[in-house]
C-alpha cells in the first residue's frame, strides 16, 4: 500500500516505521520544522533542554521490545528510579542528547515531509487524497492521523467520515514550559528533578544532572491551572511571570538565556479505551496518538503500532 501518515510525533513515526519495515510505501506529513512533536529539545547558549516530554517509563512487553535496542545502542539510558525520597524503584528513561534525538532516530530512513500543512482530506477514485496548503496533494491507499483529535476530526469532515463525538470533543491540557540556561549549578536536588513539589510547576528538571546537557539548564512545566491563567498574556508578561516563579530553582545561578514555550495539546484530558480508532467501513483509516489506550510516551508508541498493524 501507499500510506500517508499525518503527524510526525512519536505515534506517527512509530506507525510509519512499522509499515515501512513491512514493505509498504509510506510518507509522513507534518507542519513542524523537525520530527518528533513533543519529543522536543531546545538549545540555549550551548545548553540542551528537553522542553516537551521529559522521560518515559516501560510497563508493557510490547514497548519493552521497542526500547531494548535503543538501550543497547546507547541512544536511551536509565536516568533514575524515582523522584521521591525514598525513590519508588521504577526506571525512568531519558535520551542521549535530549528527547528530540529519539524523534530523529525514528524518522531516519523514512520519507518525512516537514513544514507541510494538511488542510483537507477527500476520497477520490477509491483512494485518499490529502490536500496540502501549497496546492498539491498526496494520494494514498491507507491513512493514519496522529494529530490532536479535534484536528483529525476537522480534516476528515471533507471526506464525510463520522468520528465519534467523544473523540471529536476530546480536550487537551495546556502547558507552559519555562526554559533557562544558567551560569552555574541550579537548586534542583539529585537526581535532577522535582515532581509536584512547587505551587506553580508540576515538573522541574535540571537537564545537566539528567545527563542531556553539557551546561546547567533547567526546564519547568507550569501546572495546568497556572498554564491556563497565563496562557493569553503577552509574551513579555508571560516570561516575566515565569522567570519570577522559577527563580527559587535557579539558586544563586544567573539566567544567561531563557525561553518560554506553550504546548497547546500537552496531554489528553480523557482517554479512548482502545489503542486506535477506525471506522466500520470505507477506505483503510486509523486515528492514533496519546489519547488512545493510555497517555504519555508509551501510550503514544503503542497506539502507533496498533494503527500500523490495523492497516497492514
Amino acid at each position: 500500500m501507499k500510506v500517508a501518515v499525518v503527524g510526525a510525533g512519536l505515534s506517527g513515526l512509530v506507525a510509519a516505521g512499522r509499515l515501512h519495515q513491512a514493505g509498504h510505501d509510506v510518507v509522513v506529513l507534518d507542519k513542524g520544522a523537525v520530527p518528533g512533536g513533543r519529543l522536543a529539545t531546545d538549545w540555549l547558549d550551548g545548553a540542551a533542554l528537553d522542553s516537551g516530554a521529559q522521560f518515559f517509563t516501560v510497563r508493557s512487553e510490547a514497548f519493552a521490545a521497542m526500547v531494548d535496542p535503543w538501550l543497547r545502542s546507547g541512544l536511551v539510558f536509565e536516568w533514575t528510579r524515582g523522584f521521591s525520597d525514598p525513590p519508588d524503584g521504577y526506571p525512568r528513561y531519558a535520551v542521549r542528547g535530549g528527547m528530540a534525538s529519539l524523534g530523529a532516530h525514528l524518522a531516519a530512513g523514512l520519507e518525512v515531509r516537514l513544514a507541510t500543512m494538511c488542510f483537507a482530506i477527500r476520497r477520490a477514485a477509491g483512494r485518499w487524497d490529502v490536500g496540502i496548503d501549497d496546492g498539491t496533494s498526496v494520494a494514498a491507499d491507507g491513512l493514519i492521523l496522529t494529530c490532536p483529535l479535534p484536528q483529525s476530526a476537522s480534516l476528515l469532515m471533507t471526506a464525510e467520515v463520522a468520528v465519534p463525538e467523544q473523540l471529536r470533543r476530546t480536550d487537551y491540557h495546556r502547558t507552559i514550559a519555562v526554559l533557562a540556561a544558567l551560569d552555574g549549578p541550579s537548586a534542583v536536588p539529585s537526581p535532577g528533578a522535582v515532581q509536584d513539589g512547587d505551587p506553580s510547576f508540576s515538573f522541574i528538571a535540571d537537564n545537566q544532572r539528567k545527563g542531556v546537557s553539557a551546561g546547567p539548564a533547567v526546564t519547568l512545566h507550569a501546572n495546568h491551572e497556572e498554564s491556563v491563567a497565563h496562557w493569553d498574556e503577552s509574551p513579555d508578561e508571560r516570561e516575566a511571570w515565569a522567570l519570577k516563579a522559577a527563580a527559587p530553582w535557579f539558586g544563586t545561578a544567573r539566567v544567561v538565556a531563557a525561553r518560554v514555550r506553550r504546548w497547546r495539546f500537552a496531554g489528553p484530558q480523557t482517554i479512548w479505551p482502545e489503542a486506535c480508532w477506525t471506522p466500520e467501513a470505507g477506505l483503510p483509516l486509523a486515528l492514533a496518538g496519546d489519547a488512545f489506550a493510555g497517555p504519555k510516551v508509551e501510550g503514544a508508541a503503542l497506539s502507533g503500532l496498533a494503527a500500523a498493524d490495523l492497516l497492514a
